[in-house]
């Protein structure tokens, strides 16, 4: 085993190029945890988030970004009782993903579905973890319900997609491009709403017969918030999941005793692991057959090497992408 590793780190809050490749020591497992020579990790929003100053890790997470990875056990610690050195996996972590090795709880680590490369392999667990918690656990979303998702062309949109698809619901989702909405289309999307020429409210209103939808899943926020009451029937559930066009708004909350509305939300990364060990047990039990049966997959949009993860970066904050990014080590 190595002492040291390339890591990526924030060297100062701000753009793409303050993420810069530096030597740190190879973390140790400790108890429950395994120590994962990572072969790739993903990329995603709360990355830039943290980037940017804006989301830091919790208490006694690595200050090095990256929320997800896939890999080989390198070596594990006390305690470890499913998984032994040379096996594949991929994990949810807090952080430290951006690096040639990682730390990770056994109990947010997960098999690699049949059929998957650890590239492909490295681009589930955030994703996947995020959209079971927020649509099915908290969003309840059921077979022959509707479904709008915003941001439909991101990780997360291209998930809950396929997802919510698989699971017999009607999905609607906005996107930037026209390219994009055919894109979102292709994986299962009824319609995608180009929210540049389109008002994802009236549209929705006319694809549901003037009833609204069931379920919002939202990572916009700022005037969105409105128009997303405005969109939903009755009993509807709206759920956050970031606000990336502000999260302080004036809103009129009637309509949302009128319909009796339930608005929630969550973020992943500060619960406990043993929340994040239940929501892996129920994408075992859920999601994972779905995988290894080739009827939802991760859409991957572009690869990057470790040492390049500022261009990965670029990328995502241009909302060029498709999918998911990820880093190859």
């Amino acid at each position: 085993m190595p002492e040291t590793m390339t890591a990526i780190e924030i060297k100062e809050f701000g753009g793409p190029e303050e993420l810069v490749p530096t030597s740190r020591p190879v973390p140790e497992p400790g108890h429950d945890e395994v120590l994962i020579k990572v072969a790739a990790a993903g990329v995603n929003r709360p990355d830039v988030l943290q980037r940017k100053g804006g989301y830091a890790p919790p208490p006694g997470a690595s200050d090095i970004p990256g929320l997800e990875v896939s890999g080989t056990v390198a070596a594990v610690g006390a305690g470890v009782t499913k998984y032994k050195a040379g096996d594949q996996l991929c994990a949810l972590v807090a952080g430290g993903g951006y690096a040639e090795y990682c730390v990770a709880p056994e109990a947010q680590c997960l098999d690699v579905p049949q059929g998957f490369d650890l590239v492909q392999a490295a681009a589930i667990p955030e994703t996947f973890f995020t959209v079971w918690t927020n649509v099915f656990d908290r969003g309840r979303l059921t077979g022959g319900e509707t479904f709008l998702v915003h941001g439909g062309a991101s990780g997360i949109g291209t998930t809950a997609i396929q997802l919510a698809k698989a699971f017999g619901a009607r999905v609607f989702t906005t996107a930037s491009t026209d390219e994009k909405c055919r894109a979102v289309e292709e994986l299962g999307a009824e319609r995608g709403i180009n929210y540049k020429t389109e008002d994802f409210v009236s549209v929705v209103k006319e694809l549901t017969g003037g009833k609204g939808v069931d379920l919002v899943l939202d990572m916009i926020g700022g005037d969105y918030i409105q128009r997303n009451i405005s969109a939903m029937a009755v009993e509807g559930r709206l759920v956050y999941i970031a606000f990336l066009g502000g999260a302080e708004v004036k809103v009129n909350f009637a309509p949302m005793m009128l319909k009796r509305l339930t608005i929630t939300g969550s973020t992943l990364r500060p619960q406990s692991v043993q929340a994040k060990s239940d929501i892996g047990d129920r994408l075992k039990a859920k999601v994972w057959p779905l995988l290894s049966a080739g009827t939802v997959k991760p859409v991957m949009d572009s690869t990057f090497p470790l040492t390049d993860a500022a261009a990965a970066h670029r990328r995502i904050d241009d909302s060029a992408h498709i999918g998911k990014i990820v880093l190859k080590v």
